[in-house]
């Protein structure tokens, strides 16, 4: 358990890092600068990474089915219920999709290392991806109120170069390419960079990260959805699969991680009140660090190694 607690505690590390960071040089940290180097860039060599790590079988492809099939399950009663509790359409809007894009890629790949080590990287890398495509869907639609169509959303999804990546890496596992020891280190350097990158850029934007007058509806109503019915769903349906325990602990964490930042941009983007949505961030954030430590206290699939 203490291995657990330093692992954890090692990963908020470096998201101190990036708070620290930009609260004593504030203007002269670009996040968008970090943001655009991390995903064009770094991301490709953790995509390669974790997708070479071993073949692709039916194990690896049912963590993200069934990572996507549970995120639209509670797609539908976050989406039935919200309409019924929430009067204003940009609150309803968050209420549906925010607490179910989590921070799979950022917190959840490292933090799958921490727990589980590096055997983890191939279901975080493959559920990461599952979850963009719910993101840049799913998110889109629901954050812009259908002013942007399925066609749209679809075609942003193509833009990114972790799609492509993750294609042609897919497509050299099946083929039965295996990286020889120097592409192997290259690959680790990047995706290792990667991922520290990326926790960085987290804390930065939780320096930014103002909670202003926020609904207590909304913020009992994310935080209840993301902490209680989400794991509490994912444990039901997991405790019926045959999968192996450490997938299970995979899933399951993915599914427990705090909102992502991406519900921030999203946000800003469509002008689906972003500050609010920043602070959901911010506090979801904060609860899942006592909260991971009391699911590894109860949920035995989260056993570290």
């Amino acid at each position: 358990m203490n291995s657990a607690i330093v692992s954890v505690l090692g990963i908020y590390l470096f998201i101190g890092v990036g708070y620290l960071a930009k609260r004593s040089f504030k203007a002269q940290i670009d996040e968008r600068t970090i943001t655009l180097l991390s995903v064009y860039f770094l991301q490709i060599f953790l995509t390669f990474w974790g997708l070479l790590k071993r073949p692709i079988d039916i194990t690896l492809i049912s963590a993200p089915l069934l990572y996507i099939g549970i995120t639209l399950s509670l797609m539908a009663v976050t989406m039935l219920l919200s309409r019924m509790l929430f009067d204003d359409i940009k609150e309803r809007s968050i209420a549906t999709v925010a607490a179910l894009i989590g921070n799979t890629g950022n917190l959840g790949i490292p933090l799958g290392i921490a727990l589980f080590g590096e055997a983890s990287v191939p279901y975080t890398t493959i559920i990461n991806l599952a979850n963009v495509f719910f993101v840049y869907s799913f998110g889109v639609y629901y954050y812009s109120r259908g002013n942007f169509s399925v066609r749209e959303s679809l075609l942003n999804i193509l833009k990114l170069p972790v799609i492509w990546a993750a294609l042609i890496a897919i497509v050299l596992n099946l083929s039965g390419y295996t990286p020889s020891g120097t592409v192997e280190k290259t690959l680790t350097m990047g995706a290792y960079a990667s991922m520290v990158m990326q926790l960085v850029l987290f804390g930065i934007y939780l320096y930014d990260t103002k909670i202003t007058q926020l609904s207590r509806l909304l913020i009992g109503w994310v935080s209840g959805m993301k902490f209680v019915v989400v794991p509490l769903l994912t444990y039901g349906v997991l405790s019926l699969t045959q999968l192996d325990p450490m997938v299970k602990g995979i899933l399951f964490m993915e599914m427990l991680m705090p909102l992502a930042v991406a519900n921030v941009n999203l946000g800003s983007l469509y002008d689906c009140r972003p500050k609010e949505i920043t602070a959901l961030v911010f506090i979801t954030s904060l609860l899942f660090l006592g909260i991971i430590f009391i699911a590894i206290h109860l949920v035995p699939w989260l056993a570290p190694i």
